[in-house]
């Protein structure tokens, strides 16, 4: 760590908390050539995989494309935006968990169906139809009856 006062190099840490419950460490550090004192925050960058796209193209994570497909999804339906926002940092979370570097969009879509599934039926089969393509009725038909066979196998 670089003194902002003289520009050396060499700091030596005096003391160190934890802060923003747990997700930052506050450090206070000393210059070693001019003494000087001063605070500084570390946080850990958590890297979001990049996507890749069924024609193989790559692009990097976008948060706001996630909450808007959600959300156009959920569009009139009575599911709150805090129940929303904490599917969203579960799907977040689940990405990051993989390790992965890339991911193909195939899986975000499918951690997208299962919060809709738990957030609101209606909402799921809406972006089910189309994600995977619906063509008929028939198909919609065994969406319902996959969603309604369901709750019977969980009792």
């Amino acid at each position: 760590m670089h003194c902002p006062f003289c520009s050396q190099d060499e700091t030596k840490v005096i003391d160190s908390r934890l802060v923003a419950d747990g997700g930052q460490v506050r450090r206070r550090r000393e210059c070693v050539s001019c003494k000087e004192r001063f605070t500084t925050y570390e946080l850990a960058e958590l890297v979001m995989p990049r996507i890749i796209k069924q024609n193989g193209s790559r692009e990097p994570f976008d948060e706001e494309k996630l909450r808007g497909g959600l959300r156009r999804a959920l569009e009139k339906r009575p599911v709150s935006l805090e129940a929303i926002e904490q599917q969203i940092t579960q799907i977040m979370h689940r990405l990051r968990a993989t390790g992965e570097r890339e991911i193909p969009s195939r899986e975000v879509g499918e951690m997208v169906m299962v919060a809709l599934q738990a957030l609101d039926q209606v909402a799921f089969v809406r972006f089910a139809s189309v994600y995977r393509s619906f063509q008929d009725l028939s198909e919609f038909r065994d969406a319902i009856e996959r969603l309604e066979a369901e709750p019977a196998e969980k009792d």
